[in-house]
């Protein structure tokens, strides 16, 4: 969907995955070449851009920090080819963590009931304001059809994506060096903690920079930069959209003793390089 009268689209990274070329169809069905201005494959987000001499009309962009557990949303697409169909369900769940990727995942997805398909991919999920506060990205299922559980990327999210990329041509992402696990009933009886909460830190990198700041295996983040986290994939979420080089508030639990501990945060590798650093936090 457009995000810019002078062309500027968002989509998922999936969609344009491997195109040689990359047609955008209008809804009057012009049809406009547009060119990969770029993409980051952990948000699954692309931005590409259409030329033309006319100002193009653009959707209008809700908050989806607002969004509220139970409300309905609707979402446009083209499932199976069938273009410009509706759906329409509620808000499941905020702040999800897909469970094939914990530790490598830096979306919050909002998960919803709203019926999405094959063809759905990159289209907005739509407030009954008609503010786009979601894109469309994934399902989970088993027989690879609609199952009732509908994953969208937070609009907040993806802007601050679309930004980067459109002015740095990449996305930068904060960085802690540390593998995490969940915190279950035994653990945080035997880490002195009231109720499983938090993310436990199963080993700490060596030359990183929760290193340098004094983490350490056996710690319990329970709160990044004042967000309290109560399953360990919210971690990823948090350290993900702090940015490089900034100084990091973390409170924590070591030997059955609340402390905090300020640490300055490094930046994520690009996938591909610096090897286990892509399965840490």
């Amino acid at each position: 969907f457009i995000i810019s009268k002078d062309g500027y689209i968002l989509t998922n990274a999936h969609v344009v995955d491997g195109a040689k070329e990359i047609i955008v169809r209008l809804s009057d069905r012009r049809e406009l070449e547009a060119e990969l201005i770029g993409s980051d494959v952990r948000a699954d987000l692309a931005v590409i851009k259409v030329t033309t001499d006319e100002n193009l009309p653009t959707v209008r962009l809700g908050k989806s920090a607002q969004l509220k557990v139970g409300a309905w949303v609707l979402a446009i697409g083209s499932p199976f080819g069938f273009d410009y169909s509706v759906t329409a369900g509620i808000v499941s769940a905020k702040g999800r963590s897909l469970p094939t990727a914990q530790n490598e995942n830096y979306v919050p997805y909002i998960q919803t009931d709203v019926a999405i398909n094959p063809g759905n991919s990159g289209g907005p999920l739509f407030n009954l304001e008609g503010e786009v506060v979601g894109i469309n990205s994934q399902i989970y299922s088993n027989s690879g059809g609609f199952m009732g559980v509908s994953f969208a990327i937070p609009i907040d999210v993806a802007m601050d994506v679309a930004e980067q990329l459109r002015t740095e041509g990449r996305v930068s992402r904060g960085w802690l060096g540390v593998m995490i696990q969940e915190v279950n009933r035994d653990l945080a009886e035997s880490f002195g903690l009231e109720r499983p909460h938090g993310a436990l830190i199963s080993r700490v990198l060596p030359d990183t920079p929760a290193e340098a700041g004094g983490l350490r295996e056996g710690d319990v983040i329970i709160s990044f930069n004042g967000q309290p986290i109560e399953r360990s994939g919210e971690l990823p979420h948090y350290v993900g959209r702090a940015r490089a080089g900034s100084m990091a508030d973390l409170e924590l639990v070591r030997d059955g003793e609340t402390m905090e501990l300020r640490l300055k945060v490094g930046e994520l590798a690009d996938l591909g390089e610096g090897g286990n650093r892509q399965a840490s936090v």
